[in-house]
């Protein structure tokens, strides 16, 4: 392996640390979860970092390898625990809270999303990546991401006129 593509990588990881932990905590909702995905990415991204064959692809592929960390473990957990998923304690409270108070709650906005929907959302207000960097960490057309964006922004304007 390429000590010195292993090394940048090291080095992107360490610089973008937060920026990863926010994508997964987006996904998996708990610190504690966030940080497991982060360090499994971490992991993979070092180990495969000898695959990517263009270093200016290094957040885009780190992004996906976060994203499908994430997803993965979530659905890990909804098979080890079906009705686990379904309502968070600690939010549950949150949500009353709101909902008495007619203030949007952006996560429960996010949850209600598919997961390519909140993948297009989470990477382009939360991380300000543009549409062909969403596309290439998505492995997708720009003009499918630039659709789905629009089509998921008039979903939840659709949404927030009703609340």
């Amino acid at each position: 392996m390429n000590r010195r593509m292993e090394e940048e990588t090291e080095r992107f990881l360490l610089e973008h640390y937060e920026e990863f932990y926010r994508l997964a905590y987006g996904y998996v909702k708990t610190e504690q979860d966030a940080l497991d995905v982060v360090q499994e990415s971490a992991y993979k991204a070092i180990r495969d970092c000898g695959k990517i064959q263009n270093p200016e692809y290094l957040k885009t592929w780190i992004c996906r390898i976060v994203i499908n960390t994430s997803v993965d473990l979530l659905r890990k957990k909804k098979k080890e625990f079906p009705h686990a998923l379904d309502q968070e304690p600690e939010l549950a409270d949150e949500r009353d809270e709101f909902s008495s108070c007619e203030q949007i709650d952006v996560k429960e906005l996010l949850d209600r999303l598919e997961e390519k929907e909140k993948a297009v959302i989470m990477l382009r207000y939360f991380h300000d990546m543009k549409l062909e960097e969403i596309a290439q960490v998505l492995g997708e057309n720009v003009n499918t991401v630039k659709a789905r964006l629009y089509r998921t922004l008039r979903k939840l304007r659709v949404v927030l006129e009703e609340e």
